[in-house]
């Protein structure tokens, strides 16, 4: 049964790729309601605003929707979803039940700390036990720092990174391999702020450059340690101090310093990012595409069209927590898309050109689908474009190697190093196309 459903299922998908179209994923927003105090979001605990949430009983409806529409895949953010973990997790069971094959959801920790305290196993075991029944996908981690004190002291969570690693272990046993998830941040390497000013506080693209190399390499060299097998990274996402960010629907943003890094800086950190997630493709399963990066660091060279548009508002949505209204993406809230439960009352976006934002969410699978829509759709122009650009075509195709090596990136699945062992250090693929000197 479960062959022919995989069947079924890849037979649909087919369809809608040959229709143009990536199948449907959505991004519900549980509730912007959080315990911790994180510095680079505004949802944190202090941050004076009115909290959300949605109905229990709505969202099942609104899963019932979705299931019924297509959708393929369905993540719960928050906030903190699990501030509500019990309500998550029946959620999560509910959109498997209605057709949702992938699901996903993660914490910013909190249910990891007090591992000293009695009692902290079983309480673990029965969380991850739920979480299997569920029958969760992907599951994520927040995490800030290779230095733990830096990262605790951040989300005001003492005790948290002590208690990853007990609990580590226990989800493995119960099949399920969490992620760690960096957003990306000047303290990344630890408690130095990550920088590229000389000894004259001029800034140098080669010491930003090396700078950010020590820093991942810390970092996922930290997490590995941990006993983490699979990571993500998320892309700054932050505005300036005199700017608004009221359009921002998920208010994960902020002004802080902690997370602003200039243009020039910008190229420069997907660069060095690049070249340690090929170091550590052969010993972590790295969600973070090379084609990505490699696009992201040309546009913010200037390059202008680099690399697919954005899939937000067309096949990929946000829900927000305030009255479950849709929108592209958690970062184009002033675009109300409506609701998927009020029937004529959703549309989708006209805007199919979008690369205002760096944010992972919708711009890494965008930029992966692109030329496979593009070689359905337009084979000969798509096939001249990757020809053209041998750079972009190489870490393309590597990204797709390597996505299958890790089992497409299944959180149910214990990594298979002999099949990792073929990614070894790349090559420099971002750094080659770019050269850091060039960076003003």
């Amino acid at each position: 049964m479960s062959r022919l459903s995989d069947l079924a299922r890849g037979v649909r998908t087919l369809g809608t790729v040959l229709r143009g179209r990536i199948p449907r994923q959505v991004v519900i927003q549980y509730t912007d309601a959080c315990n911790a105090s994180c510095a680079q979001c505004s949802m944190r605990a202090r941050m004076p605003m009115t909290r959300s949430k949605l109905d229990l009983e709505q969202t099942r409806r609104l899963l019932d929707a979705l299931a019924e529409q297509g959708t393929v895949a369905v993540s719960f953010t928050g906030g903190e979803p699990f501030l509500h973990a019990e309500e998550i997790i029946s959620l999560i069971g509910y959109a498997r039940l209605a057709g949702i094959p992938f699901t996903r959801t993660g914490t910013n920790g909190f249910p990891f700390q007090g591992s000293d305290r009695p009692g902290f196993t079983a309480r673990i075991n029965r969380l991850a036990e739920s979480l299997a029944r569920s029958g969760l996908r992907n599951f994520w981690i927040s995490l800030d720092s290779a230095d733990p004190k830096t990262h605790e002291a951040n989300r005001g969570l003492p005790g948290v990174v002590r208690g990853l690693e007990k609990a580590l272990p226990i989800f493995h046993e119960h099949g399920i391999y969490p992620a760690a998830n960096l957003g990306l941040n000047r303290l990344a390497g630890g408690p130095v702020p990550l920088s590229g000013e000389d000894y004259r506080g001029a800034f140098s693209p080669m010491m930003f450059y090396h700078a950010s190399l020590n820093a991942f390499r810390r970092f996922y060299g930290f997490v590995e340690g941990l006993g983490f097998t699979m990571a993500n990274a998320c892309y700054p996402m932050s505005h300036e101090p005199d700017q608004e960010a009221s359009h921002a629907v998920y208010a994960a943003t902020s002004s802080e310093e902690m997370i602003r890094f200039s243009t020039p800086e910008k190229a420069i950190m997907f660069q060095a990012l690049s070249r340690v997630v090929g170091e550590f493709r052969s010993r972590l399963r790295i969600f973070t595409p090379q084609s990505a990066l490699l696009t992201l660091a040309r546009q913010h060279c200037g390059q202008t069209q680099c690399g697919p548009a954005c899939r937000g508002g067309r096949d990929f949505f946000f829900v927000s927590a305030r009255g479950m209204s849709v929108h592209p993406c958690g970062y184009r809230g002033e675009e109300n898309l409506g609701n998927f439960l009020e029937p004529g009352s959703f549309k989708e976006s006209e805007d199919v050109g979008c690369r205002r934002c760096d944010w992972e969410c919708f711009r890494d699978p965008s930029i992966l689908a692109g030329p496979i829509l593009g070689l359905l759709q337009q084979p000969i122009n798509t096939v001249c474009g990757l020809v053209r650009d041998k750079t972009l075509a190489r870490a393309w195709v590597g990204d797709l190697r390597y996505a299958r090596a890790c089992g497409h990136f299944d959180g149910r699945l214990a990594p298979d190093y002999i099949r990792l062992a073929a990614f070894s250090p790349q090559e420099r693929l971002v750094q080659s196309a770019v050269p850091v000197q060039d960076q003003a």
